[in-house]
């Protein structure tokens, strides 16, 4: 037991710690998993402006992720279908249909325009060892959008599940302008694959949101799926419609699927069935409206953290000023290093000071030369010279000293003096910066990412309403036509999607759809029940055997069917007599006469025959032929 303690103390923490912190839970400043950030340093490292192929990426990525190729290109393939970090070439699979990527050696991939302007400074990103040693790899990259809630994101940790869903380009920037400049601000998802969205409860992202695929009335017998939801694909939607029909939830005669680049699934409708009263139906009962749940888990120093949208938001700006202000420091350091190199080139040329080395002895005596000869002009310099600086200057080559330009020097250092000047205002001011940088982004990329997602409210589907949409069935025994369009003595009311029981005189029934107009009767057979096959309605049926006069009562309830198949209710060789589906009835039996008969007639209650199987011969009514028999009334 103490081993047992001790295993599941230490090593199954190490591995739920694991799972968490570098497999399953993005990190929220660059919103990125472990893998995801390995393959984009590693594109960023062999980035020489031509595309790679996915193959060789995934292996030179394995130098730092610790697992199979398998993984690395399955993540670099979602990320590549986000469409915001990498630019790809060949099949890298449909996000609409599901279908998979081709080889890893047949399609090619590289770091998008916007990847490299907002994901890499290598002067900002702090690294650590890889899982061998040999190699350093990024902690956290600096992202310069808020890039977490941008892709969306995914994962099952051991005790914790994050589910982010993805937001628009154009509207998370903006709400981070809006968040420096103190104004309110709301922001709501938006999916790739489109469809219609109700984000009413969607509570900064702790709460959900209702998707709906965009359904197209083409004409009165035909629909088209032009957009689908997020998280479904034309197969699974395809699969869903099929099985509600199944179902008998919803009609339908045939189902087609033409999506290539955009969603087309076409949906042809039966008689009797109409566009407009479909749609409604299949937002019901089939993945044409799911419900998607935000519950949004990140890692924020190396601990799990559950927040909010706008918190994010808040994160991201803090930090995106951090990087920019760390940034603006780092030129300003580089500036401050052109101007003393400059001047303290000017001060060596200028004021010859190159020939006080020509009687050294040494070269240690060429340095302590130089360094006395410049030590009057340290006032002019922002730090005194090193033995660095001084091997600069002594790498001067002669003809630079000759044809050295003091007015084109000192004019180089006023244009960086002036730029100097630019950069400490940006920093005094890093808020009013970071708006500017923020509406750069905006300008080169908004237009690359509009809103794919429909917002709208979206009104509860009513089942009970769709289910029992009432149409009115006729069938006239004169003709033997029956449907929707057919008039006649005997009519009756049944739901859309109801199905259609019909019971002849020889003793066989089928089930069938609600026709507009068909033909159902034969010389052979006429109908002698019609109505809705509801699973619930209890058949009352009396027959006779004709070579003994016996009559045998039977009660049963049509539960299970195939469409359009036959089936028998009582054996071949019987004849029917009475058959009803009102739940009491009395009968009055009259016997064939016979010599010294006492009884020649009595009542029969159907109310006492118990309910059996459809296939059963039934209760002998008496031990005595039957003349006729009747319903009393």
């Amino acid at each position: 037991m103490d081993d047992v303690k001790h295993l599941m103390k230490h090593h199954y923490l190490k591995y739920a710690s694991y799972v968490i912190l570098d497999r399953a839970i993005p990190n929220v400043f660059d919103g990125l998993k472990p893998v995801q950030r390995r393959i984009l340093h590693t594109l960023w490292m062999m980035d020489d402006g031509k595309l790679h192929k996915v193959a060789n990426v995934a292996g030179q990525t394995m130098a730092y992720h610790p697992h199979g190729d398998a993984p690395i290109t399955e993540a670099l393939v979602n990320m590549a279908n986000r469409g915001y970090l990498l630019d790809q070439q060949g099949n890298f699979g449909n996000i609409y249909t599901g279908d998979p990527a081709a080889a890893a050696r047949y399609i090619e991939t590289r770091l998008s325009a916007m990847a490299k302007q907002t994901m890499f400074n290598p002067d900002l990103t702090p690294t650590m060892p890889s899982y061998d040693g040999r190699h350093q790899e990024p902690t956290i990259l600096p992202a310069k959008i808020p890039l977490l809630l941008l892709q969306g994101a995914s994962g099952i940790a051991v005790g914790m599940s994050t589910n982010v869903l993805p937001h628009n380009f154009g509207e998370l920037i903006k709400a981070e302008i809006a968040i420096l400049e103190g104004r309110d601000f709301t922001v709501l998802p938006d999916f790739p694959t489109g469809g219609i969205m109700d984000a009413t409860d969607y509570d900064k992202g702790l709460g959900k949101v209702k998707l709906r695929a965009k359904v197209e009335v083409r004409d009165p017998k035909t629909l088209v799926i032009t957009e689908i939801c997020y998280g479904t694909t034309t197969e699974s939607v395809i699969r869903s419609i099929d099985e509600a029909a199944k179902r008998g939830k919803i009609k339908i005669e045939a189902i087609n699927d033409y999506t290539a680049e955009k969603v087309e699934v076409e949906i042809k409708l039966p008689r009797g069935q109409y566009a407009e009263e479909l749609i409604q139906a299949l937002y019901a009962y089939t993945e044409c409206q799911v419900t998607l749940h935000s519950q949004i888990v990140v890692i924020k120093d190396d601990y799990p953290w559950e927040t909010d949208v706008n918190s994010i938001l808040h994160l991201h700006a803090e930090k995106l000023q951090e990087y920019l202000r760390r940034e603006l420091e780092i030129e300003r350091d580089l500036q401050l290093a052109k101007i003393f190199e400059k001047t303290l080139e000017q001060i060596f040329i200028e004021n010859r000071l190159y020939k006080k080395i020509e009687n050294a002895g040494t070269y240690e005596k060429v340095h302590e030369i130089i360094e006395e000869a410049i030590a009057p002009f340290h006032e002019q310099l922002s730090r005194i010279p090193e033995y660095n600086d001084r091997e600069r200057l002594l790498s001067i080559p002669i003809r630079r000293i000759s044809k050295f330009d003091l007015e084109k020097n000192q004019d180089e250092i006023k244009s960086i003096q002036k730029h100097l000047a630019e950069i400490e205002k940006n920093l005094k001011n890093i808020k009013k910066f970071t708006i500017g940088y923020l509406n750069s982004l905006l300008t080169k990329y908004e237009k690359d990412f509009p809103r794919k997602t429909e917002i709208s409210a979206i009104e509860q589907v009513d089942i009970r309403a769709i289910a029992t949409r009432m149409v009115s069935v006729g069938f006239d025994p004169a003709t033997g036509f029956l449907g929707t369009k057919v008039t006649g003595k005997h009519t009756f009311e049944c739901s859309n999607f109801d199905k259609i029981l019909l019971i002849f005189d020889d003793g066989t029934y089928t089930v069938s759809n609600i026709p507009e107009k068909s033909y159902i009767e034969s010389k052979d057979k006429k109908v002698v029940y019609v109505g809705p096959a509801d699973k619930k309605t209890v058949m009352s049926v009396v027959v006779q055997d004709p070579k003994t006069h016996f009559c045998f009562a039977k009660r049963f309830i049509i539960a299970q069917f195939i469409l359009d198949k036959t089936y028998r209710y009582f054996d071949e060789g019987l004849e029917l007599l009475f058959i009803s589906s009102e739940p009491n009835v009395s009968l009055e039996v009259q016997f064939i006469p016979k010599l010294k008969q006492k009884v020649s007639k009595m009542d029969f209650n159907l109310k006492d025959v118990l309910v059996k199987g459809v296939s059963s011969k039934g209760v002998r009514i008496a031990n005595r032929g039957v003349k006729k028999l009747f319903a009393k009334s």
